[in-house]
């Protein structure tokens, strides 16, 4: 039955009246993920491969083949790999906990957790169904509800008998707080409680409750799949962050093991503003951004993304606290608007779920760059979603011919049209950039340099010949910069060299939000059985905050998200994943002998690149304004301290000017979006 606006708008405000009469909701912060899975290995053949891991770091990876054999990193796929061996092998995670004996032998499961080096940070539960015969019988009761083979049927049930995130947890550390949230949930969403009442255990209460109705809030019914559990421990002795039924197991972490820290989960859904307003009602969550419609869109692709949370009283003024604090919850919540693209798909294949889990690490250029090699030479762990090198930056005639001061282009051309033409083809035709203009990040400055003055000295052109000799050592220096053109134009002479190529050779994106730096990535699908069907990933970010290069104590508060949630990189993921589904049509059909379907996957391949080049300078234009603003704004506060009415008259205006400049960006954002939908559009209809 189709809902109407007006019963939509009736039910919004129905609870939210409610809501407001009842006391206010507990704080909460990010506790743990748990991960229904196909199966796992027993919990010696992972610890095995933990000590192989610390065995090849503490021997400076010298035994690699030793320990692991040979390995191919072409051959390495994604599909049908046990996720807690990944984390193990590639990001330095261990199996720091597993289920009690009652959870295997009777109830039917096994359960392991996999942390960081600190097990305070990111948790991840995983379960499977055990191997053995439970010996459950009809008249025994379950003892871990979160354990129990029925909650793996339920969510393979509503989650097209997939794997997947089934829970996001959270504590509760006020006594009582999930005795109120179970109240909150009885007043305002009784149909998304799980239980009829809280589950006590010895050292924990468990509240667990439906994350999503079908549709409409209250007035759809609920969806079966994806849960919400809020644990308060009773124990302050217990086991660190402990969930009822865990023991721990001791874990020894190699040397270079980074600590991750939960950031945000991000949820595909068919109701967006029915699970905000949901989590407002139940937890005080309100809206931080908005992603709206027009601005992220991927071809015909186009979706809506909120990012809700609540409102974290932490502050302070150390990085490395800022790095750990896991209070501040921000939960991003996408629909689609489009029946096409990655959402809409992923809701239609498996229904509405967790799209992917994001956490924070305190160096992510070196996480990443572990992670690769530790893939290439161990065969077990992450490989990550592959963004065009154009992202970065391509070599073309205009790199070449103008300089480049504080980011900015001169007004006029210091190298010749002719000569930067040149150039370029001594560059594609020496193989020191490919066709489409990026460099070879194999090659060295000298050897750049080698190959060029080889081939420029036989130039036809005497002209070229003399003003190459006279300009070589500009024209290699924008060369090498044109590695990284794009980022080097956001964050100018902030980075080192080896940075910005670190960032480029492990495919990491880059955005900038006022004095704040975000770094991340995304991993290729986990928990995949078959290549092109939908389900989650992971995301790995840093947050650079603007004070942190005062150093590890600084007397500016550090603000939590800071670097924000990137326009500019939420577009690129959004459009990466529909050139990564397009890709795999290409060499699905070049493997099949179906030349006009690879032709067909290979020109969208083409459309989405040319969307993500023509966006790219926009979003820089953005990304520009929103900087000024950020900074006039801060400036604009001291001015007001001061009663310098000149001076907040000029920030006024400069504020006035980069608003102005926003809005401009995004309606040219829309634009390109609405662009690229149309030529996507002509594209598919003349297939059919």
């Amino acid at each position: 039955m189709d809902i109407t606006e007006e019963e939509k708008n009736t039910s919004t405000s129905t609870s939210s009246e409610v809501a407001a009469l009842l006391p206010s909701p507990p704080s909460v912060s990010f506790s743990h993920v748990h991960l229904y899975v196909d199966a796992l290995e027993s919990v010696e053949n992972y610890k095995d491969l933990e000590g192989k891991i610390n065995q090849f770091h503490d021997n400076n990876k010298k035994d690699a083949t030793v320990l692991f054999g040979p390995q191919n990193d072409g051959d390495f796929v994604t599909q049908n790999r046990d996720v807690v061996k990944q984390l193990i092998c590639g990001l330095n995670f261990r199996v720091t906990g597993r289920s009690d004996d009652w959870s295997s032998e009777k109830e039917g499961t096994d359960s392991v957790l996999v942390t960081t080096v600190d097990p305070k940070g990111v948790q991840i539960v995983v379960t499977a169904k055990s191997s053995k015969s439970p010996g459950l019988d009809k008249s025994s009761s379950v003892r871990y509800t979160h354990f129990s083979a029925q909650a793996l049927d339920r969510f393979y049930a509503s989650h097209a008998d997939r794997q997947g995130v089934a829970v996001l947890a959270f504590e509760v550390s006020e006594r009582g707080g999930v005795d109120a949230l179970y109240e909150r949930y009885a007043k305002l969403h009784p149909k998304l409680l799980l239980d009829e009442q809280v589950q006590v255990y010895d050292d924990a209460k468990v509240l667990e409750v439906y994350a999503y109705y079908r549709g409409e809030k209250i007035l759809s019914e609920r969806d079966d799949g994806t849960l919400l559990r809020f644990v308060e421990t009773l124990v302050p002795s217990a086991p660190i962050n402990a969930l009822p039924g865990l023991v721990s197991v001791d874990a020894s972490f190699s040397s270079n093991a980074q600590a991750a820290y939960c950031d945000h989960w991000v949820s595909n859904v068919v109701s967006r503003t029915g699970f905000i307003d949901t989590l407002e009602d139940v937890l005080g969550f309100t809206p931080k951004v908005d992603f709206n419609a027009g601005v992220v869109a991927a071809g015909e692709a186009q979706i809506e993304s909120t990012v809700t949370g609540n409102s974290s009283p932490f502050l302070t003024n150390l990085k490395d606290a800022a790095l750990k604090d896991q209070s501040q919850v921000y939960l991003p919540i996408n629909n689609a608007l489009s029946p096409v693209g990655h959402v809409h798909g992923f809701i239609e294949e498996i229904g509405q779920g967790i799209q992917h889990i994001a956490s924070r690490v305190d160096d992510l250029i070196t996480f990443v760059q572990n992670a690769n090699d530790n893939r290439k030479l161990t065969g077990e762990g992450f490989t990550f979603l592959g963004i065009p090198r154009s992202y970065y930056g391509i070599l073309t005639v205009e790199q070449i011919s103008y300089d480049i001061a504080d980011g900015k282009k001169s007004t006029s051309p210091t190298i010749s049209k002719g000569c930067a033409e040149a150039v370029i083809s001594a560059c594609e035709s020496s193989g020191i950039t490919d066709a489409e203009g990026a460099v070879d990040l194999g090659l060295t400055a000298i050897d750049v340099s080698s190959k060029l003055n080889a081939l420029m000295a036989n130039s036809p052109s005497n002209d070229c010949q003399e003003e190459y000799e006279q300009q070589k050592d500009i024209i290699l220096q924008r060369i090498l910069l044109s590695r990284y053109f794009n980022l080097y134009k956001l964050l100018r002479d902030n980075l080192t060299e080896e940075s910005y190529l670190g960032i480029v050779r492990n495919c990491i994106l880059v955005d900038v939000q006022g004095g704040d730096l975000l770094f991340q990535i995304f991993t290729s699908n986990i928990l995949q059985r078959v290549p092109g069907e939908e389900s989650p990933f992971f995301e790995y970010i840093q947050r650079v905050c603007s004070t942190s290069s005062l150093g590890d104590s600084c007397e500016a508060v550090l603000k939590p998200g800071c670097g924000g949630f990137g326009i500019r990189n939420f577009l690129t993921l959004f459009l990466s994943i529909e050139v990564s589904k397009a890709m795999r049509e290409v060499i699905r059909a070049k493997k099949d002998g179906d030349t006009a379907a690879q032709e067909m996957a290979q020109k969208m391949v083409d459309l989405f690149t040319d969307q993500l080049n023509e966006a790219n300078p926009i979003l820089t234009d953005i990304s520009d304004a929103m900087t000024a603003e950020g900074n006039a704004r801060e400036q604009l506060t001291l001015a007001i301290e001061k009663c310098d009415e000149s001076l907040v008259a000029k920030l006024q205006e400069e504020i006035d000017s980069a608003v102005t400049s926003k809005i401009a960006g995004n309606e040219k954002l829309m634009s390109c979006s609405s662009k690229y939908m149309c030529l996507m559009r002509d594209l598919r209809e003349r297939r059919h």
